[in-house]
């Protein structure tokens, strides 16, 4: 297939209205000659793009997305091993190469087509025009929840299945046999009238000279055998016996080392520099500033400011030189900024309500305050968030003869194979991309920056080059979940019902959804200012839901205290017309025993938030204790459709409530003279174990299409603390976070 552009992609107007339309029939079909050489192994046959069968029935998953800690190729392989009936025990995983050919053509059936039944005869046409759609957009993320829920649908599963049909096809032509009359089971094809069995290498090289089907016939829930069972993770046993590869155990013969500084107000650029001092250092080899690229620039909302790097022949005598370096930055007007002139602008651009857009506007917003008997208003902020992955960034580039080889974990392989290619002035075959486990994205690792720096060093010292960012850089140089503020208007009946609900924010970002809510609230004004600022800002685990989350679900628990309410009840008497929500949220409050009572000095709070295709809820239990507080239990319940790895589900619930915590309870990045102070976690905390709540996950499988379960643990969890803390004390904190308001026990309940 040969590349589209972007614009040529839009221009032809392959999408529109909502559909397709199919001029030229544009078929990916079966693409295994030319991907064999980027994954067959010895004694492997590539059968399918995401399936290889060795000589000893090994099926090895060819997964497309980054594995950093959320357990995606186990569950992606669950999916397709369930499909292809394979022997789990003989199933075993790797990471597709950064090429077109693996670009996640599955996000478009998943996102853009979603809920649009085309015949069967058109499947094929409308995969090719999205692997196409994907390649040009350089498109294999992972992120956004959807490696299950997208890939897992539209990828795995069809790809197991189809694979399937292929080799029973091959095995009733062999046989002389109907191809209805052939079982398999356990990576094992079965023809019982003629008592025949035979492994499924036998035919692997057959199956592999045909076309897959794009529309096989897929599995019933209840004939799952390895989708919804605990499968034991397989990144797990090296991470434990330390052989597992990170990007940071990369070495290259010849390899230097190298550590940098960016301008400390973003977009600032060298004014002068004296690097005598640090060239003085044993071990410092050179010092580079790196130029401000078109590239560099992609990163949105801000312009890139120069870096400065040492490079050395170990880290620390970089880190060394760095420190020795006498630079004078030119702030480029942005040097007297602070977080007080940012929250200022906010709340002047909501109050100037100039160019407000609309999330949702339903019946008349002006008579419902009209007719209300209680009016409240709230007004909540949130900082800026960084995102400090465990792995401190690093990459590893071989620049030589026009050609550069380089090694990292990031979200986005075929995005950053671009961004390097870019930054060099090279075409992308021109680079070779390793993709290696990550400790941690959170959204952080979909962003190029540092790769390409380390390609570019490589470039300007003629040696490979492993770049380490320290974590004051990472901390301040981060693409920062951003300040925010919503406020809030509702007008409540005498009996206390909702009559209005009338919300405007700033600085919407995605998913469009999240500052929208389920209940039953018939006058609805919900909308948006963009207030930017020079401060860079990222994708942030959940996204615009974790600002939300908070907003939200903590204003409509001040609305049922105002109406006399119980919280619980409150919410669950505006539900009836969303059932799955209800019951998430009737089970949480089940499961927490809310209607159980607590001694004084004690509360609970609930909150309840879509996000990513699944529906949580949570409730946290706190306790105050000589005046601090100690939170004793976060139970949760999420509705994912229906969990394939619920051991994993569990695990990222559990994961997305302690971010979620750390960011409620800790998380700031104030700006101050254009700068941001915070530095590394001495000033910029996180939840220690020690203070760590018991969380209790449940799992409800409704059946519906499988939702996200990495990033919806985190938006509930910062309102209901906040909510838990309003019932213990009667404080309600509008302002995250919650520390700057209350005291928070460092070691938990004794």
């Amino acid at each position: 297939m040969g590349k589209w552009t972007r614009r040529a992609f839009l221009s032809a107007g392959v999408l529109a209205g909502g559909g397709i339309l199919v001029g030229v029939a544009l078929r990916p079909g079966n693409r295994n000659d030319a991907l064999a050489p980027f994954v067959e192994g010895d004694g492997q046959k590539l059968v399918h793009a995401y399936i290889k069968i060795d000589q000893d029935n090994v099926v090895t998953a060819i997964i497309p997305h980054s594995e950093m800690g959320q357990g995606v190729h186990t569950a992606l392989a669950q999916m397709l091993a369930d499909e292809l009936d394979a022997d789990w025990n003989l199933v075993r995983v790797e990471e597709a190469p950064a090429i077109g050919d693996y670009s996640l053509y599955s996000v478009g059936r998943g996102f853009l087509l979603q809920g649009i039944d085309f015949p069967d005869i058109v499947i094929p046409t409308i995969e090719g025009v999205m692997m196409m759609l994907s390649d040009s957009l350089d498109l294999q993320v992972t992120g956004g929840s959807m490696s299950v829920r997208v890939t897992g649908t539209y990828g795995m599963r069809v790809a197991g299945a189809a694979t399937r049909d292929m080799l029973k096809r091959a095995a009733a032509k062999a046989w002389g046999v109907s191809e209805k009359e052939i079982t398999t089971e356990k990576s094992m094809l079965i023809h019982t009238a003629t008592s025949r069995r035979a492994p499924y290498a036998e035919f692997a090289a057959a199956a592999a000279e045909m076309t897959p089907s794009y529309t096989p016939k897929l599995k019933e829930i209840k004939d799952y055998k390895l989708m919804g069972q605990h499968k034991p993770r397989f990144d797990i046993p090296a991470k434990v016996d330390g052989s597992a590869k990170f990007a940071l155990d990369v070495r290259v013969p010849g390899m230097v080392y190298a550590t940098v500084k960016r301008a400390p107000v973003f977009g600032g650029t060298v004014k002068s520099l004296d690097d005598r001092a640090a060239r003085a250092i044993e071990g410092v080899l050179d010092v580079v500033t790196l130029p401000v690229t078109s590239a560099d620039m992609m990163i949105g909302g801000f312009t890139a400011g120069e870096v400065v790097a040492v490079v050395a022949e170990g880290y620390w005598a970089a880190q060394r030189g760095l420190r020795a370096l006498d630079i004078q930055w030119d702030n480029k007007g942005n040097g007297a900024v602070s977080s007080a002139d940012i929250a200022a602008q906010h709340q002047r651009d909501i109050e100037a309500g100039a160019d407000r857009k609309s999330d949702r506007s339903t019946g008349n917003i002006e008579d419902a305050f009209a007719n209300a008997d209680t009016i409240l208003d709230a007004d909540y902020t949130i900082p800026y968030l960084a995102h400090t992955c465990m792995e401190p960034l690093n990459a590893t580039a071989d620049y030589r003869d026009g050609q550069c080889e380089i090694w990292v974990g990031c979200q986005n392989p075929l995005g950053f194979r671009r961004a390097v290619a870019d930054v060099l002035g090279l075409n992308e075959e021109q680079v070779t991309f390793h993709n290696l486990l990550m400790g941690g994205g959170f959204g952080r690792k979909s962003r190029p920056d540092w790769a390409m720096q380390a390609a570019l060093l490589s470039k300007a010292v003629g040696k490979p080059v492993q770049l380490i960012w320290s974590r004051e850089e990472d901390v301040r140089q981060d693409f920062y979940r951003p300040a925010s503020r919503s406020v809030f208007r509702a007008g409540l009946s005498q009996d206390g019902e909702l009559l209005g609900w009338q919300n405007t924010y700033v600085n919407k970002q995605e998913p469009a959804e999240a500052p929208l809510i389920p209940y039953a609230v018939e006058a609805q004004d919900i909308g948006y200012v963009q207030s930017p600022s020079h401060v860079p800002w990222g994708a942030w685990r959940s996204v615009d839901e974790s600002m939300h989350g908070f907003f939200t679900e903590s204003f409509i628990d001040e609305c049922a205290v105002a109406a006399g309410k119980d919280p619980y009840e409150y919410r669950a008497n505006m539900l009836k017309a969303h059932p799955r929500h209800l019951a998430v949220l009737n089970r949480a409050a089940e499961e927490a025993g809310w209607s159980a009572p607590l001694g004084l000095g004690r509360g609970r709070g609930i909150a309840l938030k879509e996000s990513f295709g699944s529906i949580v809820a949570q409730v946290a239990e706190i306790s105050i204790m000589n005046e601090q507080v100690v939170i004793d239990r976060m139970v949760a319940v999420i509705d994912p459709g229906f969990a394939v790895a619920p051991d994993g589900v569990v695990a990222q619930i559990e994961s997305g409530i302690i971010y979620g915590l750390t960011a409620a309870i800790y998380g700031e990045i104030t700006i101050e003279d254009g700068a941001v102070q915070q530095s590394n976690f001495h000033d910029y905390p996180a939840l220690r174990m020690t203070a760590s709540p018991v969380i209790e996950t449940h799992i409800i499988n409704s059946g519906y299409a499988p939702g996200g379960a990495g990033e919806p643990g985190t938006p509930p969890a910062a309102s209901a603390l906040a909510n838990a803390i309003y019932a213990a004390t009667g404080k309600r904190l509008r302002d995250l976070p919650l520390n700057k308001h209350i005291a928070f026990a460092e070691g938990g309940r004794a």
